[in-house]
């Protein structure tokens, strides 16, 4: 079977694709693509920083580095949830608030662009099929850990 026969072949070259165009568009902001996805992923009244890994499919290490990064520049802000100290909610802070505008407004274009371009039963059948691919990745991971 050749590469570009393969579903892991067009999936990663899409993404690498889809990553090397937000991160340009980021680096425009100061950010990169990692630090928009975190910004887009803290709701309004703040997430637990021990939601914000598995929300985003991103390891602990990688996301506690992003997130010391952002605090330093000041985008977001950290403090204990107020029915439970033992919980630490991440917020926006007004900077990271205008930060995540412009990464909200980067997907919403591409969508909007991709949505003119491509039919929308050929969309619906890509979220089906990549639905269908998470749930089977999701499945065989689950199978790997019990054998």
């Amino acid at each position: 079977m050749k590469p570009e026969e393969t579903l892991d072949f067009h999936l990663k070259s899409a993404w690498q694709s889809l990553s090397r165009m937000y991160n340009e568009l980021a680096l425009s902001y100061g950010g990169t693509m990692a630090t928009g996805y975190i910004l887009l992923s803290i709701d309004a009244k703040g997430t637990p920083s021990t939601a914000l890994g598995p929300k985003m499919g991103m390891e602990a290490t990688s996301l506690s580095r992003t997130l010391k990064v952002l605090e330093e520049r000041q985008l977001i802000a950290r403090s204990k949830h107020p029915s439970d100290g033992r919980i630490v909610l991440i917020h926006l802070t007004d900077e990271g608030k205008k930060m995540r505008e412009h990464a909200r407004s980067a997907v919403i274009d591409f969508n909007t662009r991709i949505q003119k371009t491509v039919a929308p039963s050929d969309l619906q059948a890509f979220f089906r099929v990549a639905q269908a691919i998470t749930e089977f990745s999701a499945h065989e991971k689950q199978s790997q850990r019990t054998t």
